[in-house]
């Protein structure tokens, strides 16, 4: 069984195939990494896909485009001048993650029309051109999601292969001049859900 994690079913509405089963886990990271890791408990799985929409950096991702998701990095955990931290017994934070290489590299394989580049994931949706810049800076993403590193990231502790794939609903920054389109980003995630599953083959 493969098994789709997304945030509300809104966002993949119309997605249906046998032997995938899709979970809305509710907004954000906390709720994402709890939902995953209870869907994981619940039944084996063999592939994680997290799909739904997201915010695209300008100049890397266009509204209604979709972006095969590499490697994630969780923005809100640190200190906020982003240098580093000591921890007791040299413990370190995990802010980064990425996709199962093998599959994205089959996915590749099938020249999907996607884009393939960094996201981050943040509880705090970005609302003003100044924060997009700094962390454009920082990560050079191409998306960003509230949830797609708490999936990644629970799926690889539950020892599931996972990837992320988002469909493009809005540009980061500005909130006046984000273009926001829900439905423009979630028929690019249900096209790229489809896409891959017809492209890859990965079994049920």
């Amino acid at each position: 069984m493969i098994l789709v994690i997304c945030a509300v079913a809104a966002e993949l509405r119309g997605f249906a195939r046998d032997g995938v089963d899709v979970v809305a886990v509710g907004v954000g990271p906390v709720e994402a990494a709890i939902g995953t890791l209870r869907a994981l408990a619940a039944k084996p799985y063999r592939l994680v896909i997290n799909a739904g929409i997201g915010g695209g950096f300008a100049g890397r991702a266009a509204v209604g485009d979709t972006v095969a998701v590499t490697d994630e990095h969780y923005v809100d955990l640190g200190r906020e001048d982003r240098g580093e931290l000591t921890l007791p017994g040299g413990l370190q934070l995990e802010t980064a993650c990425a996709g199962d290489a093998r599959t994205l590299e089959r996915y590749r394989a099938c020249a999907p029309p996607v884009l393939f580049g960094s996201g981050i994931t943040s509880a705090t949706i970005t609302t003003t051109a100044a924060r997009a810049a700094s962390l454009a800076a920082l990560y050079a993403p191409a998306a960003e999601s509230m949830e797609g590193f708490a999936v990644l990231r629970a799926a690889t502790a539950a020892g599931v292969a996972a990837i992320e794939l988002r469909g493009i609903s809005n540009i980061v920054g500005d909130r006046a001049k984000s273009q926001w389109d829900f439905r423009a980003g979630s028929a690019a995630a249900v096209g790229a859900l489809d896409g891959f599953l017809d492209g890859v083959k990965v079994s049920a």
